[in-house]
């Protein structure tokens, strides 16, 4: 019988989709499953951009170039300018998602044997798309206790080998919520000048910053034109994550005629949804008041109502829309399959990520989850009904 390879077989599994099955067995048993496990946003993809792309009038759906259309990241300019970003169009390269975003990083700036520097708990697929390039993780604890602020600058120094190649961050944070500051930003500005080192800065969540906190993007800091590479996506911005449109984005000509090179061996990016993506710079400035402040107060609510639970620990996120809470048990990832598979509360449970799989150093997060406050204020408050109830039965 053939083997697989050792590639595969090392592939970390998703702990966001890994109980799947579980839920959907829930489901057939007629259970409603409140999911707080996946950052797929329920608010409306906006109108006018499905309509561009339903009104698109071209007779052949024919490739677009492989960096993406001309005219698409010509708009991006003007949206990334309008975020403190100056770049040209010749900067940009159209990915298939923020996914491809962060292989291209990977795999234009790293060789197999290499290592990426990560604070975590970190977006899972880091970790998924390092292993199938032969790239070794090496993380950077940093903790539920000071809000996952970004570890100190000898933790970082510690860990930097002749091996180092990159920092990666997410801003504002996947799993955690928590929002780099500019102190922070300059740390990471100071090792990555003093080793040679790129920065990898995801920031898919750009316009989710809370409390009158303000975004800074590591393409605006001077001193770092030749270290940073910025990873993008529509896919939360617009609620639009099936369009599986990002952007990679530096000003070192080097690293993008490497990416490019992948880029073409990929063909080209989704030819609808840059039209989507297009049609998306042009929304009113004002597109983002209502969505920013309905995501600020289920953000509320959720924290209002985990801190309220006795053993449960939950930093207010700065960012995004996810939150990490530490919770009284001992294995998390076995409390989420028992919500699914033997609880339910008047007909209903709740589905959330265990934290584990976020993290690469064995052990850590075993008691703690995250929820992505994607769902309405009442969809919310019901999963924390179904959770206080949860804790108390499983105490039991």
């Amino acid at each position: 019988m053939p083997v697989i390879s050792h590639r595969g077989a090392m592939m970390p599994p998703s702990p966001i989709r890994k109980l799947v099955p579980f839920a959907d067995a829930a489901k057939k048993r007629g259970i409603k499953v409140y999911h707080l496990n996946i950052g797929q946003p329920d608010i409306v993809t906006p109108p006018s951009i499905l309509d561009a792309v339903r009104h698109t009038d071209m007779t052949v759906l024919e490739y677009s170039p492989s960096a993406g259309f001309d005219s698409y990241r010509k708009k991006l300019v003007e949206y990334y300018k309008r975020n403190d970003i100056d770049v040209t169009a010749n900067q940009i390269i159209v990915t298939t998602g923020g996914s491809e975003a962060i292989m291209f990083a990977i795999m234009s700036c790293l060789d197999a044997g290499d290592e990426i520097i990560i604070p975590e708990p970190f977006y899972a697929n880091y970790n998924g798309f390092s292993t199938s390039s032969g790239v070794k993780v090496v993380p950077i604890p940093s903790s539920i206790e000071s809000g996952f602020a970004l570890p100190a600058i000898e933790a970082f120094e510690k860990a930097i080998t002749p091996q180092t190649k990159a920092i990666m961050i997410c801003n504002p944070n996947n799993p955690t919520g928590y929002l780099y500051s500019m102190d922070e930003l300059n740390v990471l500005k100071e090792i990555c000048l003093k080793h040679d080192l790129f920065l990898f800065s995801d920031e898919a969540y750009r316009e989710f910053c809370y409390d009158g906190s303000k975004h800074i993007s590591a393409m605006s800091i001077p001193g770092l034109e030749e270290h940073a590479i910025l990873l993008d996506t529509i896919s939360k911005r617009y609620s639009a994550c099936g369009g599986r449109i990002g952007a990679f984005v530096t000003r070192n000509q080097q690293v993008l005629d490497a990416a490019m090179k992948f880029a073409q061996a990929r063909l080209s990016p989704p030819t609808f949804a840059q039209i989507l993506g297009e049609a998306a710079v042009d929304l009113p400035a004002d597109y983002f008041d209502e969505v920013h402040a309905e995501y600020t107060s289920r953000r509320d609510v959720l924290v209002d109502r985990l801190k309220k639970l006795d053993g449960v620990l939950c930093p207010l996120p700065g960012g995004a829309f996810y939150a990490m809470a530490q919770l009284p048990v001992e294995n998390a990832e076995r409390f989420c399959q028992w919500l699914l598979e033997d609880f339910s509360h008047n007909g209903a449970t709740v589905m959330m990520a265990p934290a584990a799989g976020f993290y690469a150093t064995p052990g850590k997060g075993r008691n703690e989850v995250r929820m992505a406050y994607v769902l309405n204020k009442e969809d919310i408050n019901g999963a924390m009904d179904c959770l206080e109830a949860a804790l108390k039965v499983y105490k039991n």
